[in-house]
């Protein structure tokens, strides 16, 4: 019994982490449409969503299997309560990729971005692809130390989501209602994105120390978009 636990567990393993591979690629490619007015890979990020929920559905489906079947104790149980959080984690970051390239899309060929606007949300992107691509790692390694690094450095991308506010509220500001909604929108989206990073990081310590996140407050858990 317990080598078919291993081998159902490696399975959703493996689901797992080609869904946190299809979010990096879709945190990039709204990146991409975003700042470079790029219609296919924001089509790209749009069309890739679907496979985002179609692994989730396949992680939540395979978990539930193994606590009917096979009733994990302990640190089995903790893995596959974890993997559910974590598919739905990303499930997440999936839809908010998918928001910032359906901004991108409608606007196209004109961008969303003012372009005093431009620069800081460049930044954001590139908090974002590096936080991408700590997150895959830390999952294939299931990487304590990159979790804590991901939740340490989530102030920076804070901060940068707080200049939004900043740029919008001067009296410099020279955009259009529309393009007032839109910024609002996707700074808070890039900022959900670093705030559900930080949800998984939590949840990866979780898995290798046994140490409840939920024990510390929690800006991943707030009410909001996504």
């Amino acid at each position: 019994m317990r080598v078919i636990f291993d081998e159902e567990l490696k399975a959703v393993a493996d689901d797992l982490d080609r869904m946190v591979q299809d979010v990096r690629t879709a945190i990039n490619g709204a990146g991409d449409a975003l700042l470079n007015s790029n219609l296919e890979a924001a089509q790209a990020v749009i069309d890739g969503d679907i496979e985002i929920d179609a692994l989730e559905s396949s992680v939540i489906d395979q978990c539930v299997k193994l606590l009917a079947k096979q009733n994990p104790v302990a640190t089995d149980l903790r893995v596959v309560v974890s993997t559910l959080r974590l598919a739905a984690t990303f499930e997440r970051m999936g839809d908010l990729a998918r928001h910032i390239a359906e901004t991108a899309r409608r606007t196209y060929p004109q961008s969303p971005l003012t372009d005093d606007a431009k620069a800081l949300f460049t930044e954001m992107q590139d908090f974002l692809t590096m936080t991408a691509d700590r997150m895959v790692t830390m999952l294939a390694d299931r990487d304590a130390k990159i979790a804590e690094q991901i939740i340490i450095d989530d102030d920076k991308l804070d901060a940068l989501h707080h200049k939004t506010f900043d740029l919008m509220l001067s009296d410099e500001w020279r955009g259009s209602k529309q393009q007032l909604i839109d910024l609002v929108l996707l700074g808070r989206y890039m900022e959900r994105l670093g705030d559900h990073a930080v949800s998984a990081a939590r949840r990866v310590v979780f898995i290798v120390s046994g140490f409840d996140p939920s024990k510390e407050p929690s800006r991943d858990e707030e009410g909001s978009i996504y």
